[in-house]
């Protein structure tokens, strides 16, 4: 079966409020097997409702509605899908009780326009409202099933989850087999590359159903299976998983939603290894990344922001004829990364060091070009080296992407 969610409200379509409904919506509409193929919001407005829902019923077997089942003109879903089904409304008198009598406890005389609340079309399954007076609707008609939630998500999650879903289910019969994903995480590869390894296995997908993610420094694929069990998913999942390992298991750093750095923290405490940085173009930004991961201080020795060459040479000891002069590396180099890192280790006194050095742009330095970034690792009883980088992207992109390489870099010395 196919989903829609609509989402009423002009609060919504004018970012007064996120939308929040409807991600809560989806996933307990994935957690039951029922697939949500849109999502739309629209205003208070009788037509515009009116045309959401006729469109929702030609491409949809379910639609899901949260918002506008309130007391006041411009509460009008219940109103606008009871006209466009040809359908009359009725007091649901058991949640008119309710209302009369919430009022009467809070010694308030009842404005009439709450009597709205209480609406229900013919042959619809009320929903009570557990924490509000808004009653919902379920309901069938000429072949698709339509949901009426309110919009606070206080008294939409508890109806939708109580008494929206078990309707939901009974309506799918046995298609009612929950969706099951698992994250694989990579780095150290872009989308596009990673993507092209798995083409074949993404073109010919049926189940599981592969689906590659990106962000800065980091990408993901999503493994989606139907199945009754999570013992069962897990089977199903299996083959498809160990088939992407062997072909890019070198960049895949955890087989669960967490971001390289917590990983990378686990990996450390385990081994019982601590690590320190200098960081020059990154500001900063790969110990922010570290530290807040919680317990990272078990791991964690601290850092060295050295922006500028007297800080390189002052804080960590390198040499001033490798940062400046006629023939010299300079301070974006194999050569300054890789003594930053091994200035960082010592002076720190950790495991490990990482430093990062390079252009973050706007403009180039040193005749070097914007993205050309040097992240340098050192390890005790071992000399340092240093990982040359061409990032893409704004000033921002390139010192995240920077900071994602070197948590890499460090992951790959750990684990290989």
């Amino acid at each position: 079966m196919k989903a829609e969610i609509i989402a009423v409200g002009t609060e919504l379509l004018l970012g007064q409020i996120v939308n929040t409904n409807a991600q809560y919506i989806a996933a307990g509409c994935a957690g039951i097997g029922l697939n949500v193929y849109y999502q739309t919001v629209v205003g208070d407005n009788r037509e515009r409702l009116k045309q959401s829902f006729g469109l929702a019923a030609s491409r949809a077997d379910v639609v899901i509605v949260t918002g506008g089942l309130g007391p006041t003109q411009d509460d009008l879903t219940k109103d606008a899908l009871a006209e466009l089904l040809g359908l009359p409304m009725s007091i649901h008198e058991p949640s008119m009780e309710k209302i009369v009598s919430v009022f009467r406890s809070r010694g308030l005389d009842m404005v009439k326009s709450n009597e709205r609340q209480a609406n229900v079309l013919a042959g619809c399954t009320p929903l009570a409202n557990d924490n509000g007076l808004a009653v919902g609707v379920a309901l069938t008609h000429a072949g698709t099933h339509y949901v009426l939630l309110p919009g606070p998500p206080k008294e939409m999650k508890p109806m939708f989850d109580r008494y929206a879903v078990p309707w939901i289910r009974a309506v799918m019969g046995e298609e009612a087999a929950p969706l099951h994903s698992k994250m694989l995480k990579f780095a150290g590869i872009g989308e596009s590359n990673l993507e092209h390894r798995l083409l074949d296995l993404i073109e010919s997908q049926q189940d599981p159903t592969i689906a590659p993610y990106a962000k800065e420094g980091e990408v993901s694929i999503r493994l989606t299976t139907r199945a009754a069990s999570a013992e069962e998913a897990e089977r199903k999942l299996a083959e498809t998983e160990r088939e992407i390992r062997s072909r890019v298991g070198e960049y895949l750093y955890a087989d669960r939603d967490v971001p390289l750095e917590h990983e990378l923290v686990a990996l450390l405490v385990r081994a019982g290894r601590t690590v320190a940085l200098a960081e020059s173009c990154t500001g900063g930004t790969v110990s922010e990344m570290i530290t807040a991961v919680p317990g990272s201080s078990a791991a964690y020795r601290g850092g060295i922001v050295c922006y500028t060459n007297d800080a390189k040479r002052e804080l960590l000891g390198v040499p001033a004829h490798v940062l400046e002069g006629e023939g010299a590396p300079g301070a974006v180099s194999a050569e300054t990364a890789s003594l930053l890192a091994e200035g960082a280790m010592q002076r720190i006194g950790a495991d490990y060091a990482l430093s990062v050095t390079g252009v973050a742009g706007p403009a180039e330095s040193e005749g070097k070009p914007v993205g050309l970034v040097y992240v340098g690792i050192a390890e005790r009883g071992k000399p340092p080296e240093a990982i040359p980088l061409q990032l893409s992207g704004n000033r921002d992109s390139i010192r995240l992407r920077a900071a994602k390489q070197a948590l890499y870099a460090l992951w790959r010395r750990l684990v290989r």
